[in-house]
């Protein structure tokens, strides 16, 4: 999306708007709708995407002692329907909604973290690691059960993934002797990557949706030099 000054964003309870984007929530399901330009060539993307959770997680979790930073899954497991028309697609399938929120910018809390979820026969389990400015790490591994009950579980092992394109470091979380593959990288970035596993997790063989971030990458005056050039600025 591209980033708008705040007179062009308006929000209630139940709509939140940033241009002509939106997301707004009819009781059930949360709805976005696209109208934008992509970056850096600039050809429609508009439509809309439906996230209807199959069950809702009600606790926050602070990612520092001081809880500065909280990440919040809002429905570990949902259903998801894509319909865009420019371009011309759609599909559907599972899909998870979660959110990242706190008092000061992420860069500001931590150097990096590797985050993986993936859809267990009964349960999803979600693993979260990394390491807050100054190098002290965190990490939480949990299983949401499908009425939106969580607990705490052992995190497995942790593997080392193949550096992606930009020399961004990948880990993740396996069963002893299982050995995880990138299936696919949807986005590569200078501090950021996010891809799909074929992995095994608490005894099942699983697809996972994995992500790595280099907020010490991010905080670069390099690439933060090269962020308009991906997400567009509105300067009127």
């Amino acid at each position: 999306m591209t980033e708008r000054g705040e007179r062009h964003v308006r929000r209630d309870a139940d709509h939140f708007q940033v241009g002509p984007s939106a997301l707004s929530w009819d009781g059930d399901t949360l709805v976005i709708a696209i109208d934008e330009r992509s970056a850096p060539l600039p050809y429609r993307v508009r439509g809309t995407v439906r996230v209807t959770p199959e069950l809702i997680g009600t606790t926050a979790f602070a990612l520092d002692p001081a809880a500065r930073h909280r990440w919040h899954p809002v429905a570990p497991r949902a259903r998801v329907e894509v319909a865009m028309t420019h371009p011309d697609l759609g599909w559907s399938g599972s899909g998870y909604w979660d959110s990242n929120f706190g008092d000061e910018p992420l860069e500001a809390g931590f150097d990096d973290w590797h985050w993986a979820r993936a859809h267990l026969r009964n349960d999803v389990a979600v693993l979260y690691e990394g390491r807050r400015r100054g190098g002290d790490p965190f990490e939480l591994a949990l299983k949401f059960d499908r009425q939106g009950r969580w607990h705490d579980v052992a995190p497995p092992p942790r593997v080392r993934l193949p550096h992606t394109g930009w020399r961004v470091a990948r880990a993740t979380r396996a069963d002893s002797g299982a050995t995880p593959l990138v299936t696919r990288t949807w986005i590569d970035a200078p501090f950021y990557a996010r891809s799909g596993l074929s992995t095994r997790l608490f005894g099942e063989t699983v697809d996972a949706v994995h992500e790595s971030l280099s907020l010490a990458r991010f905080r670069s005056p390099i690439v933060q030099s090269m962020l308009p050039y991906r997400m567009p600025r509105a300067l009127w």
